[in-house]
């Protein structure tokens, strides 16, 4: 009996974490897991007692919820049936009223016990326990973060920003000047596959970001200046085709598909909730500051961690690192670039996060030549809020922990490779014969740097 008596105190606390039931039910009877889980749901269950269809175990046998009543009953009461006949009547579900001793007899037969019945004080506590537990996940759906309908439609606008301005296809890359790739590539390129496939094969997932000028998108080329540029449409221009040069052959490629992805960053940006409330000195000195950052953020849709390049369509705008030396870049920016664009897959953002991100990366107060920086930072923040948000109640765990201490990490490794980029860029602009392969646009948002 004390082993009986172990067994129902043990199934009493486990009950205080059912799902939400009739209390009377609940409470009036103690329904046992199947015992070896054999059961498949798809097959009816068949009550021991009458052979109806049966609704689980109770008192200790699979029983369905008419003979569970019966037998509740019987016990509280402690009936004593007598049966009119020759005390072995067949129990049906049909003929389970004619004869309550041999129902009776049939409950005990098949392993119901009164002991499993709970007393009226038990009903009471189990009740107690219930209505506590409903509450308490009543305190804490209301404690959990939401995301209001004004952060949904920011959310939603970004969304609509990114599809609007980023070609999946890359269609439009044929309109560049088309890429050369030489046999002849300097040493470093040569070496680069290796260096970056050595480094990256045991890459700790928190040093890593990054992108490269390649995720561009489509729309045709525009050598406008800059401050032209961003408050206007774009054009329908095409840059010059055909042009060689003997040592970086992939320069006026990539040079073309820089000044394209700027083009789309400003799209996007003009599409941030806040922006245009900006002057538009604030706005050409935001993007000025911030284009190449959120197009090595962007290019992480194209890049590829098993051969850690960027696949932009075909095999012609397929670009390796080796492919990037050859447009006058070195491994001093290619390395923090490659581990980047490792690291933003590894985060495994979700597109609201990543289109948050890129926005956040626009809207910093700290760029040089921003005049209203209050104003710039009460839109960040907004954006911030946002994520954070987003994050608590979107991305579930392990992901979401400490992500958003990742991704504004993430940020301000970025300016690392800006202020590295930009460097290699002047480097290019010293030698005439490269800078002239730079598109007008370049060199309007690299002007404090290319001259």
């Amino acid at each position: 009996m004390s082993e009986l008596r172990g067994s129902w105190d043990a199934q009493q606390q486990s009950m205080a974490y059912l799902p939400d039931a009739d209390m009377d039910t609940v409470a009036a009877s103690t329904s046992l897991p199947d015992p070896a889980g054999d059961f498949d749901r798809n097959v009816p269950r068949i009550c021991g007692v009458c052979g109806d269809r049966a609704t689980g175990f109770h008192f200790n046998a699979m029983t369905c919820e008419g003979c569970k009543g019966f037998f509740r009953r019987s016990m509280k009461r402690k009936a004593m049936f007598t049966c009119p006949f020759n005390g072995d009547c067949k129990i049906t579900k049909d003929n389970r009223r004619h004869c309550q001793a041999c129902r009776l007899k049939r409950c005990v037969d098949i392993g119901m016990m009164k002991e499993f019945i709970l007393t009226d004080e038990e009903v009471q506590r189990k009740r107690e326990m219930i209505l506590k537990r409903k509450e308490e996940e009543a305190l804490k759906e209301s404690l959990k973060p939401k995301l209001s309908e004004e952060q949904q439609k920011v959310i939603d606008t970004l969304l609509e920003a990114h599809h609007k301005t980023f070609d999946t296809t890359y269609s439009d890359f044929n309109k560049f000047r088309p890429p050369v790739r030489s046999k002849f590539s300097s040493r470093m390129a040569t070496h680069s596959s290796s260096v970056v496939s050595q480094d990256f094969s045991s890459e700790d997932s928190n040093d890593v970001f990054g992108s490269d000028a390649f995720a561009a998108f489509p729309e045709p080329m525009e050598p406008q200046m800059f401050s032209n540029l961003d408050l206007s449409e774009e054009s329908d221009e095409s840059p010059s085709m055909n042009i060689e040069l003997p040592h970086l052959p992939m320069l006026p490629h990539l040079a073309d598909l820089v000044s394209y992805s700027i083009q789309k960053v400003i799209g996007f940006a003009k599409m941030i909730p806040g922006f245009r409330d900006l002057t538009a000195e604030d706005q050409i000195a935001l993007l000025k500051s911030s284009a190449i950052e959120v197009i090595m953020l962007r290019s992480n849709q194209s890049f590829t961690m098993e051969d850690m390049s960027w696949t932009c369509g075909s095999n012609d705008f397929k670009y390796k690192v080796s492919d990037v030396t050859q447009a006058g870049h070195s491994m001093d920016l290619l390395e923090p670039l490659v581990k980047f664009q490792v690291g933003l897959k590894k985060l495994n953002l979700h597109e609201e996060e990543h289109v948050l991100l890129m926005a956040i990366c626009i809207l910093s107060p700290d760029r040089p030549g921003v005049q209203d920086t209050s104003l710039v930072e009460s839109i960040q923040d907004r954006l911030s809020d946002i994520l954070q948000t987003y994050i608590r109640c979107r991305h579930p765990p392990p992901g979401s922990r400490l992500l958003y201490a990742k991704m504004i990490q993430k940020l301000a490794d970025l300016r690392s490779l800006n202020e590295e980029h930009s460097k290699q860029y002047r480097c290019l602009s010293f030698q005439p014969e490269h800078s002239m392969q730079l598109t007008p646009l370049v060199l309007e948002v690299f002007g404090n740097e290319i001259s």
